[in-house]
């Protein structure tokens, strides 16, 4: 009996470090994703409040994050350091969903003149992971890896097109929390931003960014919920919707080639 009691007070004790190591992991990937979401550096208090943190506890987690270089700090403000430049090479050079994608969306580019940016959706937001540019530059820098919502763009709100209610309740709650959308925004204001019933493509129009117009489709997986999207963007002295949206054929094959080159792929 003593020898049991003692195993399984060991047991219980080991099972309880295991938690607690993953609890600090977890938090650890919370404040290294909220800097990534940050236009500039970050000061500490602004990050604990973000995070729902205590100040000893956020910065005893960036400590540990720049001691891996994945943290840099300046004066009293913290941002993304430098070792995330090799994880990120080594993403856009090894990753198939990349790698596959490059060619078609050159192709895309060339036959349309416009931008086309391919998108993979991470958690209650997206990643630009591959962009072609087009014969017109777009007004603004959109940095490949940038976190974005899901809620507004072409890109984001075809990924949720098919959504539950509940699903989009889960949708506006993140956004609101990540200061993407105002306190208030509703279920129903986000439905009116998705496209009806059988349309399988979606449509924006100064919505991130004035003056730009963007539609996009999902690329099919073998997923319930579409988790890439492919979108058309341009300027509106080069485009129009009509235009644009006489384009969604063309985003169509494009999603479908992707789509059967990962056939048998992780995606």
């Amino acid at each position: 009996m003593t020898v049991a009691s003692t195993h399984s007070a060991a047991s219980a004790a080991d099972d309880g470090q295991k938690a607690a190591n993953m609890r600090s992991l977890s938090r650890a990937m919370e404040v290294f994703a909220e800097l990534q979401r940050a236009e500039r550096p970050q000061r500490l208090s602004d990050l604990a409040r973000a995070c729902g943190m205590s100040p000893p506890t956020t910065l005893r987690i960036l400590r540990v994050l720049q001691d891996f270089g994945m943290v840099s700090q300046t004066d009293k403000s913290y941002r993304i350091g430098p070792a995330v430049l090799p994880a990120a090479r080594s993403f856009l050079e090894n990753d198939p969903l990349v790698v596959a994608a490059r060619p078609i969306l050159q192709q895309a580019a060339a036959q349309t003149g416009m931008t086309v940016s391919l998108y993979s959706r991470l958690g209650f937001e997206r990643i630009l992971i591959a962009r072609v540019d087009g014969e017109s530059p777009l007004r603004y820098d959109l940095p490949l890896g940038k976190r974005l919502p899901l809620t507004v763009g072409a890109a984001g709100k075809i990924l949720i097109a098919s959504a539950t209610d509940g699903e989009l309740e889960e949708v506006v709650g993140a956004a609101v929390a990540a200061g993407h959308e105002k306190a208030g925004f509703s279920v129903e204001e986000l439905r009116g931003r998705l496209p009806g019933p059988g349309v399988d493509y979606s449509y924006s129009a100064d919505e991130r960014a004035t003056g730009v117009l963007s539609v996009a489709v999902a690329v099919p997986n073998r997923r319930e919920r579409p988790s890439e999207s492919i979108a058309f963007t341009s300027v509106v002295e080069t485009a129009t919707e009509d235009g644009m949206k006489a384009g969604v054929p063309e985003l169509r094959r494009a999603a479908g080639r992707l789509s059967e080159v990962l056939q048998g792929s992780v995606y």
